[in-house]
């Protein structure tokens, strides 16, 4: 059996992810998505315009071409909302500007079903889920499959990674721009480029399972 997106996270391996609009056609999705041999296909709604029935729309059509869909949610204190976007259709979430243990505890509650989380069960469009399953079979499936990522973008988020970096989170990711208006507010701080505070991380995670997508 070939080894799933997230198993490949775990070891280290970087995902190929094809940006796109929420509104784009079936044929510009296609046109996007045969550039290269894409893992995954982003979408945005932090700073995009979106609504959940073009989300369904979008995250089906992606399903039909073979790629599933990541999805950064709109803002950090919408974390628990996370399982109600994933029964829309995304198999992946971006959390942005995170930076305490509590806002990971919360992800991690909505994305996973139980014994690991607190999802409530109803995946009407989840990705992968068939009318017939059983509720256990898909819930197993989405906790060993479902991918997690949140968004390190400041100064304490940094230096708090190793905390961040709890099990069911599979991979940082990080924002350039808000970064930098992070590190323009303590001109005297130890980290002086987005290189070094990434650099810091790739250290702090050494050795666990959290992909570091530098």
């Amino acid at each position: 059996m070939p080894e799933s997106l997230k198993q490949r996270l775990h070891r280290g391996e970087n995902l190929k992810v094809a940006g796109s609009s929420i509104d784009a056609s079936r044929s510009e999705l296609e046109a996007t998505l045969g550039q290269d041999s894409y893992d995954l296909v982003s979408i945005d709604s932090q700073h995009a315009a979106f609504n959940e029935d073009r989300l369904v729309s979008f995250c089906a059509m992606a399903a039909e071409l073979g790629v599933p869909t990541q999805f950064r949610i709109k803002n950090t204190r919408q974390a628990y909302l996370i399982g109600n976007y994933l029964d829309l259709g995304p198999f992946a979430i971006v959390v942005p500007q995170v930076e305490d243990e509590e806002t990971v505890d919360e992800a991690i509650n909505a994305f996973y079903y139980p014994p690991i989380g607190k999802r409530s069960w109803g995946p009407s469009s989840g990705y992968g889920f068939k009318p017939d399953m059983d509720r256990l079979e898909y819930a197993e499936w989405w906790n060993n499959n479902g991918i997690l990522a949140i968004q390190l973008e400041s100064i304490d988020a940094v230096t708090n990674a190793r905390h961040l970096g709890k099990p069911g989170i599979d991979m940082f990711v990080f924002g350039a721009n808000d970064m930098n208006f992070s590190l323009e507010q303590y001109p005297d701080h130890p980290f002086k480029t987005v290189e070094d505070m990434i650099q810091h991380v790739v250290e702090q995670m050494e050795g666990t399972h959290v992909k570091v997508n530098a």
